[in-house]
Protein backbone atom coordinates (compact mmCIF):
# COMPACT_ATOMS: atom_id res chain seq x y z
CA UNK A 1 0.00 0.00 0.00
CA UNK A 2 1.47 3.23 -1.02
CA UNK A 3 2.16 6.08 1.78
CA UNK A 4 -0.23 8.35 0.43
CA UNK A 5 -3.10 6.39 0.47
CA UNK A 6 -1.74 5.04 4.18
CA UNK A 7 -1.78 8.80 5.35
CA UNK A 8 -5.33 9.57 3.68
CA UNK A 9 -6.78 6.41 5.60
CA UNK A 10 -4.83 7.79 8.75
CA UNK A 11 -6.38 10.93 8.93
CA UNK A 12 -9.46 10.64 7.49
CA UNK A 13 -10.19 7.30 9.11
CA UNK A 14 -9.37 8.72 12.64
CA UNK A 15 -11.58 12.60 11.59
CA UNK A 16 -14.50 10.23 10.83
CA UNK A 17 -14.83 8.46 13.80
CA UNK A 18 -16.33 9.49 17.27
CA UNK A 19 -14.23 6.94 19.31
CA UNK A 20 -10.54 6.42 19.73
CA UNK A 21 -9.41 4.35 16.20
CA UNK A 22 -6.41 2.83 16.51
CA UNK A 23 -4.79 1.90 12.52
CA UNK A 24 -1.47 -0.42 12.82
CA UNK A 25 0.05 -0.78 10.16
CA UNK A 26 2.47 -3.84 8.77
CA UNK A 27 4.53 -4.49 5.77
CA UNK A 28 6.25 -8.32 5.36
CA UNK A 29 9.26 -8.30 3.41
CA UNK A 30 7.51 -8.93 0.01
CA UNK A 31 5.83 -5.63 0.47
CA UNK A 32 2.28 -6.26 1.33
CA UNK A 33 0.90 -4.42 3.95
CA UNK A 34 -1.87 -5.76 6.35
CA UNK A 35 -3.52 -3.20 8.68
CA UNK A 36 -5.95 -3.50 11.88
CA UNK A 37 -8.89 -0.53 12.93
CA UNK A 38 -10.33 -1.29 15.88
CA UNK A 39 -13.16 0.94 16.38
CA UNK A 40 -14.83 1.39 19.73
CA UNK A 41 -17.89 2.42 18.61
CA UNK A 42 -20.27 0.04 16.36
CA UNK A 43 -21.99 3.42 14.71
CA UNK A 44 -18.78 4.16 13.01
CA UNK A 45 -18.82 1.60 11.29
CA UNK A 46 -20.99 3.16 7.92
CA UNK A 47 -18.90 6.29 7.88
CA UNK A 48 -15.63 4.15 7.24
CA UNK A 49 -17.23 1.75 5.54
CA UNK A 50 -17.91 5.08 3.09
CA UNK A 51 -14.51 6.11 3.46
CA UNK A 52 -13.20 3.27 2.36
CA UNK A 53 -15.25 2.59 -1.03
CA UNK A 54 -13.99 5.86 -1.65
CA UNK A 55 -10.21 4.83 -1.37
CA UNK A 56 -11.16 2.10 -3.70
CA UNK A 57 -11.39 -0.72 -1.21
CA UNK A 58 -12.76 -3.89 -2.48
CA UNK A 59 -14.87 -5.91 1.05
CA UNK A 60 -13.17 -9.44 0.81
CA UNK A 61 -15.19 -10.65 3.58
CA UNK A 62 -16.35 -10.17 7.43
CA UNK A 63 -15.87 -12.89 9.82
CA UNK A 64 -18.04 -12.65 13.26
CA UNK A 65 -17.26 -14.78 16.47
CA UNK A 66 -18.10 -14.80 19.92
CA UNK A 67 -15.27 -16.11 21.96
CA UNK A 68 -14.47 -16.84 25.76
CA UNK A 69 -12.89 -13.31 26.68
CA UNK A 70 -15.66 -11.36 24.59
CA UNK A 71 -18.68 -13.96 25.34
CA UNK A 72 -17.66 -12.89 28.91
CA UNK A 73 -17.65 -9.16 28.37
CA UNK A 74 -20.99 -9.55 26.67
CA UNK A 75 -19.67 -8.86 22.93
CA UNK A 76 -19.61 -10.36 19.68
CA UNK A 77 -16.71 -9.51 17.91
CA UNK A 78 -16.57 -8.71 13.80
CA UNK A 79 -14.17 -8.32 11.62
CA UNK A 80 -14.30 -6.57 8.22
CA UNK A 81 -11.62 -7.04 5.72
CA UNK A 82 -11.40 -4.75 3.01
CA UNK A 83 -8.54 -5.30 0.14
CA UNK A 84 -6.58 -2.56 -1.15
CA UNK A 85 -4.90 -4.22 -4.29
CA UNK A 86 -3.36 -7.11 -2.60
CA UNK A 87 -2.76 -5.26 0.67
CA UNK A 88 -5.52 -6.02 3.92
CA UNK A 89 -7.24 -3.64 6.07
CA UNK A 90 -9.13 -5.07 8.87
CA UNK A 91 -12.04 -2.99 10.03
CA UNK A 92 -12.70 -4.62 13.56
CA UNK A 93 -15.65 -3.68 15.89
CA UNK A 94 -17.26 -5.14 19.04
CA UNK A 95 -20.86 -4.97 19.91
CA UNK A 96 -23.17 -5.72 23.05
CA UNK A 97 -24.60 -9.32 22.60
CA UNK A 98 -28.55 -7.47 22.02
CA UNK A 99 -27.08 -4.92 20.32
CA UNK A 100 -27.37 -4.53 16.42
CA UNK A 101 -24.60 -3.69 13.42
CA UNK A 102 -25.54 -1.75 10.54
CA UNK A 103 -25.85 -3.40 7.13
CA UNK A 104 -22.64 -2.10 4.77
CA UNK A 105 -25.23 -3.93 2.16
CA UNK A 106 -26.27 -0.02 0.43
CA UNK A 107 -22.13 0.47 0.13
CA UNK A 108 -20.83 -3.21 -0.40
CA UNK A 109 -23.44 -4.84 -2.04
CA UNK A 110 -21.46 -8.40 -1.60
CA UNK A 111 -21.59 -7.96 2.00
CA UNK A 112 -25.33 -9.56 2.05
CA UNK A 113 -23.98 -13.81 2.45
CA UNK A 114 -22.09 -12.52 5.01
CA UNK A 115 -24.10 -10.50 7.18
CA UNK A 116 -26.66 -13.46 6.75
CA UNK A 117 -24.62 -15.96 7.97
CA UNK A 118 -23.76 -14.41 10.98
CA UNK A 119 -27.59 -13.09 11.58
CA UNK A 120 -28.13 -17.55 11.52
CA UNK A 121 -24.69 -18.80 12.84
CA UNK A 122 -24.65 -15.76 15.99
CA UNK A 123 -28.11 -14.20 16.55
CA UNK A 124 -25.99 -11.11 15.50
CA UNK A 125 -28.75 -8.22 14.53
CA UNK A 126 -28.19 -6.17 11.05
CA UNK A 127 -29.61 -3.23 11.32
CA UNK A 128 -31.11 -1.83 7.27
CA UNK A 129 -30.88 -5.66 6.04
CA UNK A 130 -33.28 -6.10 3.65
CA UNK A 131 -32.61 -10.08 3.20
CA UNK A 132 -33.83 -12.50 6.20
CA UNK A 133 -33.71 -15.87 4.66
CA UNK A 134 -31.50 -18.40 6.39
CA UNK A 135 -28.35 -19.93 4.18
CA UNK A 136 -27.91 -22.64 5.98
CA UNK A 137 -29.74 -23.93 8.97
CA UNK A 138 -33.60 -25.21 8.73
CA UNK A 139 -35.83 -22.41 9.66
CA UNK A 140 -37.31 -24.66 11.89
CA UNK A 141 -33.68 -24.81 14.35
CA UNK A 142 -33.49 -21.99 16.85
CA UNK A 143 -30.98 -18.98 15.50
CA UNK A 144 -27.76 -19.43 16.93
CA UNK A 145 -28.02 -23.25 17.57
CA UNK A 146 -24.12 -23.62 16.46
CA UNK A 147 -22.67 -21.29 18.48
CA UNK A 148 -24.83 -22.15 21.37
CA UNK A 149 -24.23 -25.73 21.14
CA UNK A 150 -20.79 -26.09 19.30
CA UNK A 151 -18.15 -23.87 20.18
CA UNK A 152 -16.30 -21.75 17.44
CA UNK A 153 -13.29 -24.01 18.41
CA UNK A 154 -14.86 -27.07 17.77
CA UNK A 155 -16.11 -25.76 14.30
CA UNK A 156 -12.63 -24.93 13.47
CA UNK A 157 -11.09 -27.79 15.04
CA UNK A 158 -12.45 -29.84 12.05
CA UNK A 159 -14.93 -31.62 14.72
CA UNK A 160 -16.59 -34.69 12.89
CA UNK A 161 -19.89 -33.81 10.38
CA UNK A 162 -21.97 -36.57 12.18
CA UNK A 163 -20.80 -35.28 16.10
CA UNK A 164 -21.79 -31.94 14.62
CA UNK A 165 -25.28 -32.49 13.31
CA UNK A 166 -26.05 -35.01 16.30
CA UNK A 167 -25.42 -32.06 18.72
CA UNK A 168 -27.45 -29.78 16.72
CA UNK A 169 -30.37 -32.15 15.95
CA UNK A 170 -30.25 -32.77 19.86
CA UNK A 171 -29.50 -36.62 19.57
CA UNK A 172 -25.93 -36.23 21.23
CA UNK A 173 -25.55 -36.68 24.59
CA UNK A 174 -24.16 -32.58 25.18
CA UNK A 175 -26.68 -32.13 22.57
CA UNK A 176 -30.09 -33.00 24.21
CA UNK A 177 -32.53 -30.11 25.35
Amino acid sequence: MNQELKDLLDRDLTGRVEGRCGVEWKTNRKGVTVAWCRLENGSDLLSVAELLKTSCARLSTITASLPEHARANGMHEIAYHFDFDGDTLTVQVRIPLDDEVDSLVPTFPNADWNEREFMELYSIKVRGCIDHRRLFIDEKIDPAVLDRLIPFSTLVNAASTKTLWERILGKGSEGKQ
